[in-house]
């Protein structure tokens, strides 16, 4: 089968396992998977040409694309046995051009799935003389394992990968994510991580997870492991994108990367403003050194060491700085009168309001 890529593809591949360690049981998950909706029970543009069903959570099955009187699942699309993506990522759905997208629906239009026995079975078991055939949400509901990296193969519940970590509960163990409880050994609904194997946790809250922090911030949640960790994940067939984070992607964080902007003393000297900003000069923006939230012109606090400048809030004298204080704030008692000002800040002033130059104030 011809090696497939994937718009979001993996920097490096991980290590090259096939499906040595095989599991002998004939039984998946627990639980019996419901019976898929037919076409006749929904509308057509939201039954997946594939897999035939509607009622398939996108966490599972991925973005239901719909074009060109088309309708599939991202992870459908990946996992079809007779498919390549032959276009850039911006043609078709990821990259698989709708005339191929049209022949594997005729392929496998008779082809009937061995888990349901509804035609439209598209993944093929990639274990040796192993000749089952299924609908992708099927086989993740039965216990398949379907990869998403390198030829993006996929294992009946028969010969698919299973962990190797000689890893024991000594207590019954939560899922560190949804803080349920897990089986007391690893299996297909239970993963362990390999690096400390002290992180227990459910199949589908791992692979939510995986598509929240994406291939840039996925790691394991206990020990914090990367590399590794991701390794074994990708080798059980959890779905990590090739992207940022999404909370990074949804502007979620924005306002923290925003700077302050305006000087906030009591008596702004900036012809132009308070908003006016230079990069040197007496218009130089100085930030509070501890909190960042409140600024001034350097001329404006008349700041001797500009770079380690205090508002008053973070001060450690605690007294009000003229760079922060307002126009009504100032120490109790009487203030400075202009004949003996008390701050540098106020002689600055009183100069300008006596028509006097104001002294060169050093870069």
């Amino acid at each position: 089968m011809e090696a497939r890529t994937r718009p979001h593809r993996r920097p490096q591949s991980p290590p090259a396992q096939g499906p040595t360690g095989l599991q002998d049981e004939e039984t998946g998950p627990s639980g019996t998977p419901p019976l898929p909706k037919r076409k006749s029970h929904v509308p057509k543009e939201e039954v997946c040409g594939l897999c035939q069903r509607a009622d398939v959570d996108p966490v599972l099955a991925g973005e239901l694309c719909r074009k060109d009187g088309l309708c599939i699942h991202e992870n459908c699309l990946y996992h079809a046995s007779g498919l390549s993506q032959r276009g850039n990522d911006a043609e078709g759905f990821y990259g698989f051009l709708f005339p191929d997208i049209w022949q594997e629906l005729k392929r496998v239009a008779q082809k009937r799935c061995c888990i349901c026995r509804l035609p439209g079975a598209s993944v093929t078991c990639r274990g040796r003389r192993c000749r089952r055939i299924f609908h992708f949400p099927c086989g993740s509901e039965r216990g398949c394992v379907s990869q998403f990296f390198g030829e993006f193969r996929s294992f009946c519940w028969q010969h698919r990968p299973v962990q190797r970590v000689r890893a024991a509960q000594q207590e019954q163990t939560p899922c560190l994510i949804c803080l349920e409880a897990v089986a007391g050994w690893p299996c297909y609904d239970t993963l362990v991580c390999p690096v400390c194997a002290g992180a227990w946790f459910h199949r589908r809250c791992i692979q939510g997870q995986a598509l929240s922090s994406a291939l840039h911030h996925f790691c394991c949640p206990l020990c914090r492991d990367v590399a590794a960790f991701q390794d074994e994940m990708f080798r059980l067939g959890i779905k990590i994108p090739d992207r940022d984070a999404a909370w990074e992607l949804d502007g979620s964080f924005t306002d923290l990367y925003e700077q302050h902007g305006s000087c906030d003393a009591g008596q702004c000297l900036c012809p132009a403003g308070r908003q006016q900003v230079e990069e040197n000069g007496p218009w130089r923006l100085l930030l509070c050194s501890s909190c960042g939230s409140r600024g001034t012109h350097q001329r404006c606090s008349a700041a001797e060491d500009a770079e380690s400048w205090h508002c008053s809030d973070c001060s450690d004298t605690g007294a009000v700085s003229p760079a922060a204080a307002g126009p009504d704030s100032g120490p109790s008692g009487a203030g400075p009168s202009r004949s003996a000002p008390a701050t540098l800040a106020e002689e600055e002033v009183a100069r300008i309001m006596e028509g006097h130059p104001a002294p060169q104030v050093p870069r």
